[in-house]
């Protein structure tokens, strides 16, 4: 066989990964390690098809684009079936379940740094916070207002959705003490009161119906 085609630029692209579902996982996986330690601006395609060793035409063949990449980064980064899991039960303790399932999932060695890159991103890039937006309200905060058995189910589902994300920002990207060095346990019994009252209690929520959308 000749040598020199072996060397040749067609020789390599012939052996790159084929088109299969093992190959968009590869890359899929390639594009969270790079979202995680780059960020959504630091990533680009042609460096996550390298990393999964196929060619970039593949990634954009699975995926369209960098926000449809990030997109699917995203699905495969949030573990929003673990936060649904804290939804069931009773209402009384809904708080201190989600609450406490968000803490453990931020401090969890596996799904904690792909939290931050993600809420990193969506703070640092419109397209981002546009995608992490439509998936916490399709997949996230509805399934939470279905649960709810009181008025205005979906702003009081928001509201403690909004307290959730600022302890992250404070706790665990900026890092802001005592907060950030306080005991999950702790914290988790100072907050989840607050977001029971959001979810449960007595809000002065009576304009939203009337509000203009």
């Amino acid at each position: 066989m000749n040598s020199t085609w072996l060397n040749s630029p067609m020789a390599e692209e012939r052996g790159r990964r084929p088109g299969n579902p093992q190959t968009r996982d590869s890359i899929l996986e390639a594009a969270i390690e790079s979202f995680v330690t780059r960020g959504y601006g630091g990533t680009t395609i042609r460096a996550v098809a390298r990393a999964a060793g196929v060619d970039p035409a593949l990634v954009m063949h699975f995926f369209g684009s960098k926000d449809k990449l990030f997109e699917a980064a995203i699905h495969g980064t949030m573990p929003v079936a673990l936060v649904i899991e804290a939804i069931g039960g009773d209402e009384e303790h809904l708080g201190e379940r989600l609450v406490r399932r968000y803490l453990w999932l931020w401090e969890h060695p596996v799904h904690g740094p792909k939290l931050a890159a993600v809420l990193h991103a969506a703070t640092a890039t419109p397209a981002a916070a546009e995608l992490l937006k439509e998936l916490m309200s399709r997949e996230l905060l509805g399934p939470i207002a279905g649960t709810l058995s009181h008025d205005h189910a979906e702003a009081r589902a928001l509201l403690a959705a909004s307290q959730l994300l600022g302890l992250a920002l404070m706790r665990y990207l900026l890092k802001v003490d005592p907060l950030a060095s306080m005991p999950a346990d702790l914290v988790a019994a100072a907050v989840a009161p607050g977001i029971q009252r959001y979810l449960t209690g007595t809000l002065s929520l009576a304009e939203i119906a009337a509000a203009p959308r």
